[in-house]
């Protein structure tokens, strides 16, 4: 790169025009990309995600979700579990000293907006199981809401 030679207070104004040009320009594609992406934090309603779609995945279901938040494990997150295997209540670590219930398993994920089954959600430890269900936990690992749920029956995948 060749040096400039700034001979006057006016090509200093044009640099520093440039240059703040520049950083605007690079920040407001920042904040442009952002707004494209949805919070982790609940809207006034709550979080809630819901499965769109199911498909075979090998051995496995690939489940595609819909959201209003974006998930993050180490936030708001999704839990998925088989239905006839464990309740709403039992999929959150505060089954037993909040809803009275045994605790369950889950499988914790933030996965977005596609998810392969895997750990307890996988269909190698769902017995009879046939009904997939999703929920937004947070941080703690607790069902943020117990009826803000949504199960799909997947019994056509196997």
């Amino acid at each position: 790169m060749y040096p400039v030679k700034i001979t006057s207070h006016l090509d200093r104004a044009r640099i520093f025009e440039t240059v703040l040009g520049v950083i605007i320009f690079t920040m407001g594609l920042g904040v442009t990309a952002a707004a494209d992406m949805l919070p982790n934090a609940c809207p006034v309603d709550g979080c809630e995600v819901k499965i769109t779609n199911i498909e075979r995945s090998g051995d496995e279901l690939e489940l595609t979700f819909d959201a209003n938040f974006t998930p993050d494990n180490s936030k708001n997150h999704f839990h998925v579990w088989w239905l006839e295997n464990y309740t709403v209540e039992q999929v959150g670590r505060n089954a037993e000293t909040v809803h009275g219930v045994t605790q369950g398993r889950w499988h914790r994920h933030d996965a977005y907006p596609t998810y392969i089954t895997t750990g307890a959600a996988s269909t190698s430890v769902r017995e009879a199981a046939t009904t997939i269900c999703v929920s937004a936990a947070n941080r703690d690992h607790n069902i943020l809401d117990v009826k803000k749920f949504h199960c799909v029956s997947a019994a056509d995948r196997f």
